[in-house]
């Protein structure tokens, strides 16, 4: 009884952080031109705004999926690091970069435990199990 707690909680953190991720990179999208010209006001290099909002949109889609959890877990992970220390770190924790710090936590976990049920990596691995025999 207990795995299945543990998995329900994994799967609600998965969906939960990729509903908000998808959400930020929706919004990053149809901004797009004042998404460009925030990052080159903070300083920031040029490719930055592409990457965020591919690891947003893109990576919030495959948590959704449970598909590639790991890498999309890690994806956002950098992305949290690459947000407190060029633009939030400053602010301080209050107020700056708490809620990213939380989002990266989320991250780390699903990157630790992968994606469990309802997840296509599952599918996935019994297709390729079943096909390297």
């Amino acid at each position: 009884m207990t795995y299945r707690y543990y998995e329900a909680s994994l799967f609600l953190l998965r969906i939960v952080l990729g509903i908000t991720f998808l959400v930020h990179g929706i919004q990053k999208i149809t901004n797009f031109d004042s998404i460009i010209q925030y990052f080159a006001s903070a300083g920031l290099p040029g490719f930055l705004p592409y990457f965020a909002a591919a690891v947003e949109t893109g990576g919030g889609i495959l948590l959704i999926l449970g598909l590639l959890t790991r890498l999309a877990g890690l994806a956002v992970t950098a992305l949290m690091i690459g947000a407190i220390l060029t633009v939030k770190l400053e602010a301080g924790f209050i107020g700056g970069y708490e809620l990213d710090v939380m989002y990266m936590a989320v991250a780390i976990a699903l990157i630790l435990s992968g994606s469990h049920i309802y997840a296509l990596d599952n599918l996935l691995q019994k297709y390729w199990n079943r096909n390297s025999n």
